[in-house]
């Protein structure tokens, strides 16, 4: 099963958190911070949205922060992935 984005929806997915410091020290996965960073998975086609015209500024395989609590998260086949508006993506990372 494939997520296929409608009109400026992004599909993204988190970056795997460190699972060690920069000194070495292994950190358990309670302790782990879950990173800020996303991957794009899929973008829609952009368009007219709510009367306005939208071109998607981002493509899959950007790195990108987004609003931290936006979204919708759905999980398929067992990844997790997390569907926002272009409009919450804050940044792309490069």
């Amino acid at each position: 099963m494939t997520l296929k984005p409608l009109a400026d929806k992004v599909v993204v997915k988190r970056l795997e958190a460190e699972e060690k410091t920069k000194s070495g020290i292994i950190l358990a996965p309670s302790a782990q911070e879950k990173p800020e960073i996303f991957e794009v998975v899929a973008v829609g086609p952009g368009g007219m949205v709510d009367g306005n015209e939208i071109k998607m500024e981002v493509k899959a395989g950007d790195r990108v922060i987004t609003g931290k609590y936006s979204g919708t998260t759905v999980k398929v086949e067992d990844q997790e992935y997390t569907i926002v508006r272009q409009g919450d993506i804050l940044a792309i990372v490069q």
